[in-house]
């Protein structure tokens, strides 16, 4: 895959989570202006609220993860610290985003798209971790039960043969050829409780 064909990706990614941003920010808004005249209340209410919320904090995740980042631009760590509090609030998953400065984006959507290979080995929840040090990443995730598909994660630790991705799968190539672009070697580590990428 060639270089303008990833930059055009990226592209279709960014494209995708703003034209969506949108009507859902107008649903949630709608849903308060209904709770506010007391038209409406009850479950269904709040389900549409909650859907809403959900939906708009994935695509906010989504758009660093999956869009396009320009040589030079920053990401604020006030950005990053509301994404990831809203993204698995109530879930099982909880992240903590240890670097207090802003942090190049190109090397966030890294930590994004790994911060989603991660998840997917912790169905049932657990605790995501990012620090950087001197310009070194570490992300650890912590779960009493963790299910990691080996083949997946020989990709990002090099592997040259190429496992068939499916869409739930995709980060762990996107990440993988990222990490190659940014000539950061993605160095993997894992316990019966823990799994430790530095890059």
């Amino acid at each position: 895959m060639n270089q303008h064909y990833r930059e055009l990706l990226d592209l279709v990614g960014s494209r995708i989570c703003h034209d969506l941003i949108s009507p859902i920010g107008a649903i949630s808004n709608g849903v308060e202006l209904i709770s506010m005249s007391g038209d409406m209340a009850g479950p269904e209410l709040s389900l549409i609220t909650e859907s809403a919320e959900n939906a708009n904090a994935r695509i906010r995740f989504f758009r660093i993860a999956f869009g396009a980042a320009q040589p030079g631009q920053m990401i604020g760590r006030g950005e990053i610290a509301a994404v990831l509090a809203d993204v698995w609030r109530g879930s099982r998953l909880v992240a903590h985003w240890a670097p207090e400065d802003d942090q190049p984006r190109h090397m966030v959507k890294l930590a994004f798209l790994l911060m989603l290979c991660l998840e997917s080995a912790m169905p049932r929840g657990g605790r995501l971790s990012v620090n950087v040090a001197g310009g070194h990443w570490a992300l650890l995730g912590e779960a009493e039960q963790l299910r990691l598909e080996p083949d997946l994660w020989a990709l990002l630790g090099g592997a040259e043969v190429r496992p068939p991705l499916r869409a739930a799968t995709v980060q762990f190539g996107l990440a993988a050829l990222l990490a190659d672009d940014l000539e950061r070697p993605l160095s993997i580590e894992s316990g019966p409780e823990t799994v430790r990428i530095r890059f």
